[in-house]
């Protein structure tokens, strides 16, 4: 499935594009069981019928069974099972998981140099779904043409390749790596996330001319991002591969809550301390004696801006204080 708009699907099969509506079935989670399954041609029974705890149960890059109907469109009937997703707490609905995209091959965050201003903490836990999801991802920076500070922006250039992850500073109106990051999206199917307004759908015009695709400035009265991208699609791309430019978004909470290593886990730099605190994986490297993350930290060994990024996530994780 490659684009999704207003509760309408477009499935590609083969040269053909179907529109598709869902099935009132894919709403529903139906737990069942043998009458007996010693018996053959019984029938299976429904045990219990469940909400489903996603806001919409297909995504784009989902592959799906679709039934065809005699006008030429179609009803999704299933969603085969998927590589990967990319998913976030819905606004509003923390018990709600929202899945942006499925079966992609990496997760790109966009985030502006200035206007708007970026917050690095929300790029953190865009890094840890990722990490969590098992996706790689690619840092993207626009907007480079308005660095006023150039060496904060190679702080944090540094800090981010420094545990492992590529970074690829950008600007639409220089030129600056938009050869690079063209090149990190050939072949490869891409989601490009990031708040509106950090220059995503620009970036992309950029590096395919004619692709077609909107934008809008940053307001000037609040500083903030105008939402361009009303839908999800894949975008295929000269050369091979295609590019789903998501909705700007200006809250991003983490739907994954990993048991081993908690939190910590998704933080690449902290993986090769977890287990060796005194409490070993129960401490929280908060303010637990004897935390090897914590030690690490007052080393030198993980940045300080990441770790206070680590606290404020855990904080506001169900349960947390």
């Amino acid at each position: 499935m490659f684009r999704k708009l207003r509760g309408t699907y477009a499935v590609q099969a083969g040269d053909q594009i179907v529109a598709c509506t869902l099935s009132s079935k894919l709403h529903k989670q139906l737990e069942t069981w043998w009458e007996n399954s010693h018996a053959p041609g019984l029938h299976r029974r429904v045990k219990a019928v469940h909400k489903i705890t996603e806001t919409d149960p297909v995504a784009v890059g989902d592959r799906v069974q679709f039934v065809p109907a005699p006008d030429g469109s179609g009803v999704i009937v299933q969603v085969l099972p998927r590589r990967n997703t990319f998913s976030r707490s819905a606004a509003g609905h923390g018990n709600l998981e929202q899945i942006i995209v499925a079966n992609v091959d990496q997760v790109i965050p966009v985030f502006a140099i200035r206007q708007p201003n970026p917050k690095w903490r929300q790029l953190d836990r865009y890094l840890a779904v990722a990490e969590a999801s098992e996706i790689p991802a690619l840092v993207c920076i626009t907007k480079t043409d308005l660095a006023q500070e150039q060496d904060r922006l190679s702080q944090i250039v540094s800090i981010y390749e420094g545990i492992g992850y590529r970074v690829i500073p950008t600007s639409t109106v220089t030129g600056e790596g938009v050869r690079n990051l063209a090149q990190a999206l050939h072949g490869r199917i891409s989601a490009v996330v990031g708040k509106s307004g950090v220059g995503k759908t620009s970036l992309l015009n950029c590096i395919q001319p004619g692709l077609g695709l909107p934008t809008r400035a940053v307001s000037r009265a609040t500083g903030k991002g105008k939402h361009t991208t009303s839908h999800l699609e894949i975008y295929k791309l000269d050369g091979g591969g295609g590019v789903i430019d998501t909705p700007g978004t200006r809250e991003f909470d983490l739907w994954h809550h990993p048991e081993d290593g908690g939190l910590a886990h998704l933080y690449v730099e902290m993986q090769p301390y977890i287990g060796k605190c005194r409490f070993g994986l129960d401490c929280l490297h908060r303010q637990e004696p004897g935390c090897a993350v914590r030690e690490a930290v007052a080393a030198g060994e993980i940045t300080q801006m990441r770790y206070d990024s680590y606290l404020h996530t855990l904080r506001h994780m169900p349960g947390m204080r």
